[in-house]
């Protein structure tokens, strides 16, 4: 799903213009993005969390010379799907995906 998708379907799903809707949208990964630069933690209940993470320094090759390339150290975000979140991926009916199938 694109960002015009997302937008596309909380207009149809909340009843308002598509440019309400990428407003909310738009202010909502606002929100995300500050967090994350401020190293806040963002937990959404039932959905997951994002975080950043640190990586350290390090000596890297440039794959087209072999030539060494140091590489700074940064934060990455990272998301952690919860568990209600990996459960509706994996064992929900209603995505049009039949459900596992037991050995019994």
């Amino acid at each position: 799903m694109t960002k015009a998708e997302l937008i596309e379907e909380v207009s149809r799903v909340v009843e308002m213009t598509r440019k309400d809707s990428e407003v909310i949208v738009e202010a909502i990964f606002d929100s995300v993005v500050k967090s994350l630069r401020g190293g806040d933690k963002i937990e959404i209940r039932g959905f997951g969390s994002f975080r950043t993470r640190q990586r350290q320094p390090r000596v890297g090759r440039n794959p087209k010379t072999g030539a060494r390339v140091d590489v700074p150290a940064k934060r990455i975000p990272y998301f952690k799907p919860s568990k209600e979140l990996k459960d509706l991926v994996n064992h929900e009916s209603g995505a049009g995906v039949p459900p596992p199938v037991s050995g019994d």
